[in-house]
């Protein structure tokens, strides 16, 4: 669990950003956005908890990410709102925390890039006797480990669709004085070299219960995962020709490294009146 804590007097350089990395993941991840943050004077957290995901439920994890911020508070002696960076199921530990737990903390946004908010289609696949056993070797060494058992993972089990976890987080409310953003990328370009495990596309699970396959989404979570009703929205690249340069830093593994996710970030975080792309309707 790393700091970086400023000393500036002025409240909106004071307001400290949280960063939680995802699932499988590590601090790690944060490596080139942090020295943004530095640059612009932006005091930071980093919530680590890569040594907790081989059998916590995600419960337990939303109560330690409650616990550290309350250790940093304690430490710093800050106790103005905070921003909330997160990737992935960080996104999900976050809003566990703050709208199922009801944890009365002060955040000003809550940032989430490529949040499988409505649960993980892919998750899902895992667990389906016809597909899962030749995506789990396909992805065996790029986004789980080699033999993976899903039955064995708690937290991918608790981020299935219909899995209990996302019920509470599909039933609990928004949060009105929080502002959310999505930053979501899509292969415009319908190139495979976006996600050549998936020939570009994203999995994603029908309003009937089928499998499809979309553009609308990084490779990993799809557009209808990450929705959110009411929350600001912006789908990456603004350009389709950047995809071009370098698709696959367009997928869901390397987001937090994007340099136009990382440069989407810091506008949100310079200025939390930043206005998105768009807006989430209540029909997504």
């Amino acid at each position: 669990m790393i700091s970086g804590m400023g000393d500036g007097s002025r409240e909106e350089r004071k307001c400290p950003v949280v960063l939680v990395h995802g699932w499988k993941s590590h601090p790690g991840v944060w490596k080139r956005l942090v020295p943004q943050m530095e640059s612009a004077s932006i005091p930071y957290w980093v919530f680590d908890y890569s040594g907790m995901m081989s059998n916590t439920p995600l419960t337990e994890i939303a109560a330690a990410f409650g616990d550290y911020i309350a250790l940093m508070r304690e430490e710093t002696g800050y106790a103005g709102p905070v921003d909330m960076v997160c990737h992935s199921v960080g996104g999900c530990i976050a809003r566990y925390l703050l709208e199922v737990m009801e944890r009365e903390e002060r955040v000003r946004q809550l940032i989430c890039i490529g949040t499988p908010n409505n649960g993980s289609s892919l998750s899902e696949l895992f667990n389906d006797p016809e597909h899962g056993p030749q995506i789990l070797d396909r992805l065996a060494g790029v986004f789980v480990p080699h033999r993976y058992d899903p039955a064995d993972d708690v937290i991918a089990q608790e981020v299935r669709p219909h899995s209990r976890t996302i019920a509470a987080l599909r039933g609990a409310k928004g949060r009105d004085d929080i502002a959310y953003r999505l930053i979501l990328t899509a292969n415009l370009s319908a190139t495979p070299a976006f996600f050549p495990y998936f020939e570009g596309k994203t999995w994603t699970l029908g309003p009937e219960g089928e499998w499809q396959t979309t553009y609308a989404g990084d490779g990993i979570v799809p557009h209808t995962d990450a929705y959110l009703p009411g929350a600001g929205m912006d789908i990456l690249p603004i350009d389709s020709a950047r995809l071009g340069e370098h698709p696959e830093l367009y997928c869901h593994i390397t987001l937090p490294k994007n340099p136009e996710v990382m440069d989407r970030v810091m506008e949100y975080l310079r200025d939390p009146a930043t206005r998105p792309q768009g807006v989430c309707s209540e029909r997504e």
